[in-house]
């Protein structure tokens, strides 16, 4: 008897043991505490590493071109009198343009999948890049009355966030039902998407050519003549955005075990869910007022930076950062693969239609 009682005991410490050794440690800092995940945080500084290396080339590449090294003495105020000309007042807005853009499409593609639970939940498949982009599109091609008055007030970036603001909670709303359900969000939103998706074509199909050829343009999704003004106004919404995304990110771990557990831990997941998915579409919809409605960047981010960092959700951080690297990727590739120079829609279009078939086969298979 005290033969197995003994081994009984080993057999508990054994076990508590491999319990310790496969958590990962806590890291302590004042009143907050955090689990270190040396995988995870190698991946998001390579990640980091990336976006600077891509968004260097995308300064440097151009008529004029200008090699590596230049850019970084550019950059820490060290270089020559036409490398500041060329890299900070013709180049650096349109790649600053890029990685704001691609940081707020990461972020909302991540939170919409985890509030969601599936991972072919983005702003594109939730209809709200094409309710902004059908705002949009309706205030180019209507002329005169309202429709001017509107883009003369406000601006075509400012009416278009409002119009995927307005179409988000309309999905929302629809989609409630004594709680969100990620299967019921994505079918609304799908269907949502289709009749945007069908007004934008009517819009086209019964516009002045010449306003047809703006739009046209605009919705393919494009990083070209940016200036500082939009940047800055890209950028202020973004910061705000993700301090807002930040601070709730603490109350919004638990909702992934589901909400019975998240309530039995005093998170109020209903307020929490809200405010997060109001974050993301307000992240998607700056995006498409700066860019235009750029397809698949929020849905593949978060996918490929979950995959990298080995996360059963997609990690936010890693998500922003895997969006800046992808759109600013995309739009260097789309500038010099071809000698005619295609908009950055057109290559996240190429990347992203692939990966959705790759997701969609993914599902079926289980």
């Amino acid at each position: 008897m005290a033969a197995m009682t003994t081994d009984g005991a080993d057999a508990a410490v054994d076990v508590k043991a491999d319990v310790r050794a496969s958590v990962a440690p806590g890291v302590r800092f004042g009143g907050m505490s955090f689990v270190w995940r040396p995988w995870t945080a190698g991946v998001t500084l390579l990640l980091a590493v990336a976006c600077f290396l891509v968004f260097c080339l995308s300064i440097g590449v151009g008529d004029f071109p200008v090699g590596l090294p230049r850019v970084l003495a550019t950059l820490v105020g060290r270089g020559e009198r036409v490398d500041e000309f060329v890299i900070m007042d013709l180049r650096m807005p349109r790649a600053v343009a890029g990685l704001v853009v691609g940081v707020a499409l990461g972020v909302s593609g991540a939170l919409t999948q985890s509030i969601a639970r599936n991972p072919l939940a983005s702003p594109d498949v939730l209809g709200i890049t094409s309710g902004a982009g059908a705002v949009a599109v309706f205030l180019v091609t209507v002329s005169g009355g309202a429709a001017t008055a509107v883009t003369d007030s406000v601006g075509l970036s400012a009416a278009a966030l409002a119009g995927g603001l307005g179409t988000g909670l309309l999905v929302y709303f629809m989609a409630w039902r004594r709680g969100i359900d990620g299967f019921r969000l994505i079918l609304i939103g799908i269907s949502v998407n289709a009749v945007m998706q069908a007004v934008t074509t009517w819009l086209l199909v019964t516009a002045d050519i010449r306003d047809v050829a703006r739009a046209q343009a605009w919705l393919v999704g494009s990083l070209d003549n940016r200036s500082w003004d939009e940047v800055h106004v890209a950028l202020w919404c973004t910061l705000t955005l993700l301090v807002v995304v930040a601070c709730a990110a603490f109350q919004f771990k638990p909702l992934h075990f589901g909400d019975d557990v998240a309530a039995g831990l005093g998170v109020r997941y209903g307020a929490v869910r809200a405010a997060l998915l109001l974050c993301a579409v307000l992240l998607a919809g700056v995006a498409v007022s700066a860019a235009g409605p750029v397809p698949f960047v929020a849905l593949v981010a978060p996918q490929v930076a979950m995959r990298l960092a080995r996360c059963p959700t997609p990690p936010l951080v890693a998500s922003a950062l895997a969006g800046a690297v992808l759109l600013n990727g995309s739009d260097l590739v789309a500038r010099t693969a071809l000698p005619v120079s295609l908009p950055v829609g057109v290559v996240t279009a190429a990347i992203g239609g692939p990966f959705l078939v790759y997701l969609l086969v993914r599902a079926n298979r289980r």
